[in-house]
Parts: C-alpha cells; structure tokens; sequence
C-alpha cells in the first residue's frame, strides 16, 4: 500500500487557518480522498490535555524549554498514535500546524536556539516531514486585530506584538530554507482570494496523486 500524504497549514494568529483547513478538506474529499484531519497541540487525549495547559493564561511566565518540551511531547504522542498509523494506512493526513510552528514560536518567536529544535525534531520525528506545508501570511496587527474578534485571547495570543512580528518572520525564513514544500498565500486578501490562492498551490500537488 502507497504511504498517504502528510498536509501541514501554517500560519499566526488570525490567518483563518480553521476555515482554509475546512477549504482543504472539501478539495480533497471532492477528489475522494481519505483525509485524517488533525491539529497540534492536540489530536490525541493527552495532546489535547496539554494544548490547554499551554494556552491557559495560569501557566503564563511558563519557562521556554518547558513550552517547547511540552509541545514536542503532544507531537511525539500525536505521531506514534494519529500521523504515522494514518499515513502507513494510505490514508492523507491534514494538520493544523506541525514542527514549522515551533521553530516560529519558540525558536523565533521565543529566541530558543534552532539546532536545539532541530535535535528534538530529529528525535521525535524520525525522519518524517510534511509533503506539502500551506503558509498563510499576514501582516501580524492585521492578524492580531482579527483573532481579537473571535472571543477571549490564548497565553500566546497575549504576546506583544514584536513577538508576532519575530514569528512571521521565522515562519518566512522557514519557507525560504525550504522552497520545495512550502506555499505561501497572502492571508490579508478576501476570503474568496485567500481560497483561490490556496486552490493554485494545492491543485496541482493533488493531481500528482490522484
């Protein structure tokens, strides 16, 4: 059986990551495509429980090595439960971030060394990697503005706003190191771009497969 493939979307915060993703998943099950569709932190039991310890605004001043630890521990979880099984079953697998996020977050955003992510990457992972990585960008005030509309902000989303800026420009330097998976769309637009946009990235990676 052919592995599946390994969809990864990218982006701060309010890029509208949850209603591109749902945009995504549409396209693929027009293409018949048996689609897992999962997030991080979170997609198992336990990587949800830490995704809320996270983001609880109790645990802000939380030390950076404990932040990232915790974000490799849901991310080791959510492979050997949820990514790998899925992906050896042929099946794709669509995901609300994945380890670009924590080289933005914490290694840019945070200033944690990258080849401290890297190791822990290397760890984890063993060797697996996106096929296709959807980076939304966005101005981050713009984005800042946005994510403030749709309710009570995250410990994360209660960063000043150069740490924003320091993650959008981890996230670019994160597609400029690697050309080849990433797609970058201008999130600012109307919805109805952003989604055309993300139809002239996907389309043609989909059709290699299907």
């Amino acid at each position: 059986m052919k592995l599946g493939k390994f969809i990864t979307v990218e982006g701060s915060e309010g890029v509208g990551k949850s209603t591109n993703i749902n945009h995504i998943l549409m396209r693929l099950q027009q293409q018949e495509i048996d689609v897992v569709q999962t997030r991080e932190p979170g997609g198992t039991p336990l990587g949800e429980e830490v995704r809320e310890l996270l983001l609880d605004h109790r645990h802000t001043g939380m030390a950076q090595d404990a932040e990232l630890m915790l974000m490799f521990a849901a991310r080791a979880e959510h492979i050997a439960q949820v990514i790998r099984p899925a992906l050896e079953a042929g099946q794709w697998v669509l995901c609300d971030r994945f380890t670009d996020a924590s080289h933005a977050y914490q290694g840019a955003g945070r200033g944690i060394d990258s080849g401290r992510i890297s190791m822990l990457e290397q760890w984890v992972q063993q060797g697996l990697e996106p096929d296709f990585t959807l980076l939304l960008d966005i101005e981050p005030e713009v984005g800042l503005e946005r994510a403030g509309k749709r309710g009570a902000l995250d410990r994360f989303e209660k960063e000043e706003m150069s740490f924003f800026h320091n993650v959008r420009e981890g996230y670019l330097a994160r597609a400029s190191a690697f050309p080849e998976r990433f797609h970058i769309v201008d999130a600012g637009q109307p919805l109805e771009q952003v989604q055309q946009g993300i139809d002239a990235e996907l389309a043609p990676f989909i059709q290699q497969y299907v």
